[in-house]
């Protein structure tokens, strides 16, 4: 049985999980952690501690009126890809009680993707 690391829940929100077939279920932030959980197979879960996160990058559509996904950047374990819908923001705005704001960023846009790379295909050597 999967047991929560968290004592204290702040935000509960559906998610979809992209780590190799999509998968649905919810996001807890508490405070100790970060977790998701899969709705068909509770063992099948995310438990990420806050000391282990160093970045938390959303993708920001429309001035920030819409943010369709975001991802969690950890020290040893890689990048998690989420989207929580309707509920990424409140679901950011509860991450950042426990996160230091400048470890919440933006993504970088198509545009300046595609600039970056031009320059490093084509820049001085």
């Amino acid at each position: 049985m999967a047991e929560s690391m968290n004592t204290k829940v702040d935000y509960v929100c559906n998610a979809t999980s992209f780590r190799g077939i999509n998968e649905y279920g919810k996001i807890m932030v508490g405070d100790k952690a970060f977790e998701f959980y899969d709705n068909r197979n509770v063992e099948n879960y995310v438990q990420i501690p806050w000391e282990e996160i160093t970045y938390i990058v959303a993708d920001v559509v429309f001035g920030g009126k819409w943010l369709p996904r975001f991802e969690v950047q950890t020290k040893r374990n890689g990048i998690f890809r989420y989207s929580a819908g309707k509920n990424t923001k409140p679901l950011l705005r509860a991450c950042r009680q426990y996160m230091p704001e400048d470890h919440l960023v933006r993504a970088l846009t198509f545009t300046q993707k595609l600039s970056r790379g031009i320059k490093s295909r084509f820049g001085k050597k």
